[in-house]
């Protein structure tokens, strides 16, 4: 598989749309992220949000923010499917929807990641990625990008295997790797400006 330069940088297009469009929405949806705090704290007993150490640009690590979805204090393999019991009622319905992931706006915002990128991994997996698909992790990761709109997690991982993790690993993320390369090759605005747009379409 072809791979891109390493740790490439955003170009200024990408990071003035990243500020202006993640900064507008975390003031616009002020109202839904309270909402969905407020849900958060009644459906389990733990902290609002999800604090974990992700893979950055040049495979930097970062802490990512999202809104809980699970009880705290259990203990299982790092991919979640959609069987998992560690998963509350309420998580289920933020992850079908996404509205777990809306705090990485703040994300976007501080440049630990951008809207449009590869999916961020925690340095466990990435340390267990195919030789043929580290390249990856030299990008900075997005909020959204082909890979959010086409594989998604929650539906592409099967209910019933045994061993996610390895399953995940070998057959997911080498497809995931081949949708990324398809706009890392060439993130031009036309690219990314469309693939926002299939995003808010996807979630509408």
């Amino acid at each position: 598989m072809r791979t891109l330069d390493t740790a490439p940088r955003i170009g200024t297009f990408r990071r003035v749309l990243d500020v202006a469009l993640a900064g507008s929405a975390l003031v616009l949806l002020s109202w839904l992220l309270a909402i969905v705090a407020l849900a958060v704290r009644l459906s389990s007993p733990g902290p609002v949000l999800f604090r974990q150490r992700r893979i950055g640009r040049g495979r930097q690590l970062f802490t990512i923010l999202k809104f809980r979805t699970m009880t705290v204090g259990q203990t299982g393999p790092a991919v979640t499917s959609r069987a998992d019991l560690r998963v509350t009622r309420v998580g289920a319905f933020l992850r079908r929807t996404s509205l777990d992931e809306l705090p990485q706006l703040v994300n976007v915002v501080r440049g630990d990641m951008t809207l449009v990128g590869p999916r961020p991994e925690t340095p466990e997996l990435a340390d267990r990625y195919p030789p043929s698909a580290r390249w990856v992790l030299e990008h900075t990761p997005g909020l959204t990008g082909p890979t959010q709109i086409t594989l998604r997690d929650h539906s592409a991982l099967p209910a019933d295997d045994t061993d996610l993790e390895t399953w995940y690993l070998e057959r997911l993320v080498p497809r995931r790797v081949a949708a990324d390369l398809t706009y890392l090759q060439n993130p031009s605005p036309t690219a990314t400006l469309r693939l926002i747009a299939l995003t808010l379409a996807y979630l509408v």
